[in-house]
């Protein structure tokens, strides 16, 4: 198994990772890297967003048409009779029109006659409405990204703690492993002991006990070990069984991480978390502001050409052949300049403008929350740091001491000077101090990992990870 170093002070501390090298590691194959470069690969969720991303991208482009002039062409043909009498009336557009027709009395013959069309309409002027609401479908494509690059963030935060803690699970499974080695070589010198009528049987069977009790220990290390491959699994869609983890380098982190530390201070409002709000603040914003756009005056110029023909004469009499009053027999066109506005858009607008401005505030404040959470995590991840480096400078006394009382128990065990109590004590005293250092080194790196998470620094630390 590869040395695992820190820091100066953990020269000794590689010492008891020369354990047997286990199966699982003869299989070693990838590294965090690969890890969250699979994730994001695999994870439906991540291709969601991504759908989302260019949805709202075509919605910038639909927001830039929808500013082209509107222009019909078309052709009606007709028949019906024409009457009609003198009088205004309010058209709810169901009402067909008849021209001309106004008699005596009704006629009930039919005509025929036909219509061709071309009507434009052009927003001359709006006051920036178009401006506000292309940047407005630009705000939400941003904002569709930036909640892409958070969720990606947030998946390979994901990936790199069961990453570290999978580490951490084969590490500890390689000193259960050593554990349960150094029972059996105990159970062996008791064997000897035993026979040699120095120690009673008794201690025989208590030294099997306590050998099974370490392999029951490994056993449920190996459990925790498989039940974290499964979780990457499910993250990456590497099969379980194919999830090793590459240790075959060895890597200085302490001054990789410090490194990457001195460059927090200039990037860290670039930390997706964060930048995903301040990406809904604006969206907000913009929609403030084509609320206000959206009710100002608009100026239109309009322009219609139509022909039109029917069996009908000028003179109010009706052609012997209804189907010559098809084709077009004459020709108009006219243009106007139209300005528009609802009374009523000021008490619209408000109403608007307060749901807008409501969510706007609502933003700014999620903002202010993740930037208090992200900071909070950062200064919890600075002090786990602090303690778990003073400890891991201290944990080379505890076991090069364990390692020597234990060396001496067994010694004098032999001899017959003491019982297995104070063997077995001995033993734990090492498998305790080991683990110590396992969990304490697991701080350390899941310590470094929220710290430089919070700051914004994750694909660096994921890089320095081999």
């Amino acid at each position: 198994m590869a040395t695992f170093c820190i820091g100066k002070s953990c020269g000794a501390l590689g010492l008891i990772l020369l354990m047997p090298t286990l199966s699982l590691f003869a299989q070693q194959k990838y590294t965090l890297s690969q890890f969250a470069d699979s994730a994001q690969k695999h994870l439906p969720v991540l291709m969601q967003k991504k759908a989302l991303v260019e949805s709202a991208k075509a919605g910038v482009t639909d927001a830039r048409h929808a500013f082209l002039p509107t222009s019909y062409l078309g052709d009606e043909l007709t028949a019906g009779t024409d009457n009609s009498i003198p009088g205004s009336y309010i058209s709810f557009g169901i009402i067909p029109s008849s021209s001309s027709g106004v008699r005596s009395s009704n006629i009930y013959q039919s005509a025929i006659g036909n219509i061709g069309f071309f009507y434009n309409q052009y927003e001359l002027l709006d006051f920036g409405l178009k401006k506000a609401t292309v940047r407005n479908a630009e705000a939400f494509a941003r904002l569709s990204q930036a909640d892409l690059d958070r969720e990606t963030y947030l998946v390979k935060w994901q990936v790199s703690k069961l990453y570290l803690e999978l580490l951490k699970g084969l590490f500890q499974l390689s000193i259960d492993r050593e554990n349960v080695t150094r029972y059996e070589t105990i159970y062996k010198v008791i064997q000897a002991v035993t026979l040699s009528g120095i120690k009673p049987g008794a201690d025989s069977a208590l030294a099997m006990a306590e050998l099974s009790k370490t392999r029951i220990t490994f056993n449920q290390t190996f459990g925790q070990v498989r039940e974290l491959q499964q979780q990457i699994s499910f993250l990456t869609g590497i099969t379980a069984d194919a999830v090793r983890i590459d240790t075959s380098k060895t890597t200085s982190y302490m001054a990789v991480l410090d490194a990457i530390g001195n460059l927090r201070d200039s990037t860290m409002a670039l930390n997706p978390l964060i930048d995903y709000f301040n990406k809904e603040k604006d969206l907000y914003e913009q929609r403030v502001n084509l609320v206000r756009k959206s009710f100002l005056p608009r100026v239109l110029l309009n322009g219609v050409g139509w022909a039109r023909g029917s069996s009908i004469e000028y003179t109010n009499n009706y052609k012997s052949s209804a189907v010559s009053g098809l084709g077009y027999q004459r020709f108009n066109y006219l243009a106007g300049l139209t300005l528009e506005y609802d009374l009523f858009n000021i008490v619209h607008r408000k109403d608007k403008e307060r749901i807008a401005a409501g969510n706007a505030e609502a933003s700014a404040y999620g903002l202010q929350q993740e930037q208090l959470s992200l900071q909070n995590v950062d200064n919890k991840a600075l002090e786990g740091i602090r303690t778990a480096t003073g400890n891991l400078v201290e944990i080379p006394v505890q076991i090069g001491a364990a390692q020597a009382a234990y060396d001496q128990k067994t010694a004098q065990y032999k001899a017959g000077i003491i019982n297995l109590v104070d063997l077995t004590n001995a033993s734990f005293v090492l498998y305790r101090s080991q683990s110590d250092y396992v969990q304490t080194l697991s701080d350390w790196l899941l310590a470094n990992l929220d710290k430089y998470s919070a700051e914004g620094h994750l694909d660096q630390f994921i890089q320095s990870i081999k």
